[in-house]
């Protein structure tokens, strides 16, 4: 005989009460509300706590929910659960296709969380992995509800000023392969339960346009995302795995939140426009230093041939510089010296891009390299040592070079011309 709608509540409210107090006994903070008709539970967690990990076995085992939602994206969950593998790593495709910064920045953030593994003894985002696992043991539908990695990551570089990227990404490079201890800010923030905020700690702090495309914008997103994931099911009861640090934040969009979630998870889902005037400096380098060859030659072919020696001299000399440190090989740093002085005219192509793909062609990694590559990224010798990485190296220090020397051979040109 099924039970009046009153009954069935103050049922439901005590199994919520006992459930609550079950999760509170590991420490981890629970909320439950209901949004048009579906009952959501919101487990906050921290990444490096194997009391969260215990906590979401036990509640996704208890037969209580029927679906489970996990703080991860498409990509992050095959990382985590190792269905997409390193091997899958295709460099030379990578490069061609202008992702190599993208990339890199991904596997700092692999290699800082390496070093939490080996100091905390735990893997981070354990309790993701253990949700995962009992959703598909338990036949459960699994709803992936965080924004793409890639997509936060470039709205969080573009969401600070340009004269702060550079301390940014300085920051993000020195931290992946320091042999420090995670410090006890970091700590707490992993605590809290997000990767990405604890990773950016410092700069986070200091920065609310950094923190509304990590943190709060994401909590807008994932409300939307289970929103639209279980839109229709009334009595459905969903089991979230958040980190802590988005419950409040999640919990306050999930109530109260009344735009159109497609509408939202569209707007949070664009990459952000790309400043025009940036995009004109190349062009107009280009076509000073071709006036500069230009003036030369009109006053004497000496002058022109002497400028030309300077601009190839000094490109290619630092492009080759650059790919010499990251190790490359011989042939890659001669491609340098040919490449950059005439790709530092051509905006539609980078002398890392040209140095980076001989290197791939010349020492295409083995499958034991990309296996090692997880642990090679947490030492600075590592990225050197691992072909993978030492492309990448490659492709970056070249570009710098390049870049460096189109300015000093810009004003050395301009120099011998006044």
């Amino acid at each position: 005989m099924s039970q009046d709608p009153q009954t069935e509540n103050a049922n439901r409210a005590a199994e919520a009460d006992d459930k609550e107090a079950s999760a509170a006994a590991d420490g981890q903070p629970i909320r439950r509300l209901e949004r048009d008709g579906v009952y959501f539970t919101l487990i906050g967690t921290a990444h490096v706590s194997r009391a969260s990990a215990d906590a979401v076995r036990e509640l996704a085992a208890s037969g209580e929910f029927d679906a489970i939602a996990v703080e991860l994206c498409q990509a992050r969950y095959e990382a985590l659960t190792a269905e997409r593998k390193w091997t899958d790593l295709d460099l030379y495709r990578i490069l061609r296709e202008g992702k190599a910064g993208l990339v890199m920045a991904n596997l700092a953030l692999s290699a800082y969380q390496r070093r939490i593994a080996e100091q905390f003894g735990i893997e981070p985002g354990a309790e993701m992995r253990a949700a995962a696992v009992a959703a598909k043991a338990n036949d459960l539908p699994l709803q992936l509800v965080d924004r793409d990695l890639a997509t936060t990551l470039r709205r969080s570089y573009a969401s600070v000023p340009w004269y702060k990227r550079i301390y940014l990404m300085t920051g993000l490079a020195l931290g992946m392969v320091s042999s420090d201890e995670i410090d006890e800010e970091a700590i707490e923030k992993l605590k809290e339960g997000d990767i990405l905020e604890s990773t950016f700690t410092e700069f986070a702090e200091h920065s609310p346009e950094l923190f509304e495309a990590l943190i709060a914008e994401r909590d807008r997103f994932m409300a939307a995302r289970l929103r639209d994931e279980n839109a229709g099911q009334a009595g459905r009861r969903v089991l979230v795995v958040i980190g802590a640090g988005h419950m409040e934040g999640l919990a306050k969009h999930l109530e109260t939140g009344q735009e159109d979630p497609s509408r939202i998870r569209a707007e949070l889902d664009a990459l952000p426009p790309r400043a025009r005037w940036p995009r004109t400096i190349p062009w107009a380098i280009m076509i000073l230093v071709l006036t500069g060859f230009y003036i030369g030659f009109s006053r004497s072919p000496e002058l022109g041939w002497e400028l030309v020696f300077i601009w190839v001299a000094i490109n290619g000399g630092l492009a080759a510089l650059g790919a010499l440190i990251a190790r490359g090989h011989p042939l890659t740093v001669l491609s340098a010296v040919v490449a950059a002085p005439i790709t530092s005219l051509n905006p539609t192509i980078a002398a890392g891009m040209v140095t980076g793909l001989v290197e791939s062609w010349l020492r295409k990694p083995r499958v034991a390299d990309l296996e090692k590559l997880r642990f090679d990224i947490t030492t600075l010798r590592g990225w050197f040592r691992n072909p993978a990485t030492r492309i990448l190296l490659v492709f970056f220090l070249s570009n710098l070079g390049s870049a460096v020397g189109t300015w000093v051979a810009g004003f050395k040109i301009f120099g011998a011309l006044s």
